[in-house]
């Protein structure tokens, strides 16, 4: 087998594992591969996947952004506000986005211009933005949002089959498949992650990448905030608790490796399916949530160990 020839087998990796994890599902239990079902794993997926994309970026960038489940929810209990307070669907969801992305400028800033490492940077704000959350909504879910419009975006269906949230996760995916394989950002943001210094000698403006990744992964959170209270017809300042986790895990399990520098958008896609035919696997097939955390806990571990391999 040829150098390339392995590459391209590791980048299928995740793919593969994929495939034979829903086809042993599918065999232990009937109910795994019915179209109700796998449009309900599609649906969960679609929160994941929302957040990870964003994360990846960061990760290429060899960073971290442990703040994406509070911005979601700060974000949430905003857009939320905003809809009680009678304002227009369509624009409470834009200001809560642009909420979103710019905590995540903020989260750039600290770590461009005042040189705070990505890891300190993002747990202070993932404890400051989780008390504004708490402070808005006075610790208490905001429920009760009178609009069909609003409604759709994480409730409804497109042809009567399709879940909105769905076909948002499809788009945003062939958004940042395009802007990583075919724009000059993502050639430089691949550039800045393989070799920071090398990057800034050749005329990268390193610090603006930084910030607009941190950016779109804060506007990322807040996106999949929005659809989360859409579909629960609730903004919970709890919500999104364990999230940087989950989406940390679809990244690494798609191939990105957390050193930065390598990784692809499909792979991010793959890994956040498999997290959420996991889970719903094991939900079917009636396995404690005890004993799911030991197996999810596994496999990311099985992850890094393989990516570390490559590496070496």
């Amino acid at each position: 087998m040829t150098p390339q020839q392995k590459a391209n087998l590791q980048r299928l990796g995740p793919f593969i594992a994929l495939v034979l994890v829903a086809v042993g599902l599918s065999v232990m239990s009937p109910d795994f591969l019915t179209v109700n079902n796998l449009l309900n794993v599609m649906r969960q997926v679609s929160i994941n996947a929302l957040i990870a994309f964003g994360m990846t970026l960061v990760i290429l960038l060899g960073g971290i952004d442990l703040s994406v489940g509070s911005i979601l929810a700060l974000s949430s209990v905003l857009t939320a506000t905003l809809l009680q307070a009678g304002v227009d669907p369509m624009l409470a969801t834009l200001l809560g986005i642009l909420a979103g992305a710019a905590m995540g400028l903020f989260n750039g800033l600290v770590i461009s211009k005042g040189k705070v490492a990505p890891f300190i940077a993002t747990l202070a704000t993932m404890t400051i933005l989780r008390g504004l959350a708490l402070v808005f909504s006075n610790g208490s879910p905001i429920t009760g949002f009178d609009s069909e419009l609003f409604s759709m975006l994480g409730g409804g269906y497109v042809a009567g089959l399709v879940p909105v949230p769905v076909v948002w996760m499809l788009i945003l995916f062939i958004g940042f498949w395009f802007l990583l394989k075919k724009t000059v950002f993502g050639r430089h943001l691949y550039a800045t992650g393989g070799n920071e210094e090398a990057a800034r000698l050749s005329g990268v403006k390193v610090d603006r990448v930084k910030l607009w990744v941190y950016t779109a992964s804060g506007a990322m959170s807040a996106m999949a905030g929005v659809v989360l209270t859409s579909r629960l017809n609730s903004a919970q300042p709890t919500a999104g608790t364990g999230y940087e986790l989950d989406a940390i895990a679809a990244v690494v399990l798609g191939g990105t490796s957390l050193s930065g520098g390598r990784g692809w958008i499909f792979g991010t896609l793959i890994g956040a399916l498999l997290i959420g035919v996991l889970n719903n696997g094991l939900n079917l097939l009636g396995v404690s949530s005890f004993y799911q955390q030991v197996i999810k806990g596994a496999v990311i571990l099985l992850a890094v160990l393989l990516d570390r391999s490559n590496k070496k």
